[in-house]
């Protein structure tokens, strides 16, 4: 694929379009507010939810971690009725693993139905990554094909032009993350510092806008202020978000075509003019996106 079509896919498509997410969903809790602002979202169709794997203080190894993750996908989902239950049956397990060495996926049902929902549809299938990207990265090298037929959106990394890479999902699983800059498929990078480290919330705010609103509302305030050690000037980034409101109004998540970056062993960006192009973000909006998702969870 050249660089211009290249460019020409990573711009989000009108009116609709098909939408999977995957999500490390128990490793804190911003997942859990971009599990449901995707569930809830009516700009597009979100058509499965891909458990990834994590390893942090919330559990003993990448395979805890998206087994506690596929977990808390479904305790998610049973608060948002009608909508959670529709999706229920389309949440997958992703990798037991991350990736050994390079080129080596690892199977699971997450990569396997990525592919298969990439060949079987007609449309671009975006797929909103908010974790360690190695289900995605794995399907890309169990079917290259779908390279042709998806858009990887994943919030990951730092800035091209940030004199580190190391962020928590693009460093758990350095073979997946040098996969996704690599492979050539079409990407939309959302980095954290700068940019997506800008929608931040407070627990006032969340009672202002979500307590005893609905289940769904109590429970994200709940788990907001379990993760939080409280006093009076702490907010909680919640990252994960950016994806959803990027795939539903772009010009909230300003972006610019650059050249991929090279992720180097250490965890620092090389760089090389030559390289195929991908979509960086820059900023966020992060008022609008706040407005928006509140509104989401609000009208449900």
């Amino acid at each position: 694929m050249d660089d211009a079509f290249l460019a020409s896919l990573v711009t989000q498509p009108r009116p609709r379009v098909r939408a999977v997410l995957d999500t490390d969903t128990y490793n804190e809790i911003d997942d859990q507010f971009a599990l449901a602002y995707a569930v809830l979202s009516s700009g597009f169709d979100l058509e499965a939810v891909y458990a990834a794997p994590f390893f942090n203080d919330r559990s003993s190894g990448p395979e805890d971690g998206m087994e506690k993750s596929h977990a808390e996908i479904l305790r998610v989902l049973s608060k948002l009725e009608k909508r959670g239950l529709a999706i229920r049956d389309r949440v997958k397990k992703g990798s037991r693993a991350f990736l050994s060495s390079p080129g080596r996926p690892v199977e699971s049902e997450a990569a396997q139905d990525i592919v298969k929902r990439a060949m079987a549809g007609t449309d671009k299938l975006y797929i909103l990554a908010i974790a360690a990207i190695t289900n995605v990265a794995s399907a890309l090298l169990m079917e290259p094909r779908i390279s042709e037929k998806v858009v990887v959106v994943w919030l990951g990394g730092h800035p091209s032009s940030w004199h580190t890479a190391s962020e928590f999902n693009l460093k758990q699983d350095l073979f997946a993350s040098r996969t996704i800059f690599d492979c050539g498929v079409p990407l939309v990078q959302i980095p954290c510092k700068n940019v997506a480290e800008h929608l931040r919330v407070t627990i006032p705010e969340l009672h202002r806008h979500l307590g005893g609103r609905n289940p769904l509302g109590d429970y994200l305030v709940s788990i907001t202020e379990d993760y939080m050690a409280a006093h009076a000037a702490q907010s909680k980034v919640i990252w994960d978000i950016s994806t959803v409101a990027w795939l539903r109004n772009p010009s909230w998540v300003p972006s610019n075509i650059v050249h991929s970056p090279i992720l180097t062993q250490d965890l620092t960006y090389s760089h090389d003019g030559s390289r195929h192009l991908i979509r960086q973000a820059f900023d966020v909006n992060r008022d609008a996106i706040m407005q928006d998702m509140y509104g989401v969870f609000n009208e449900r």
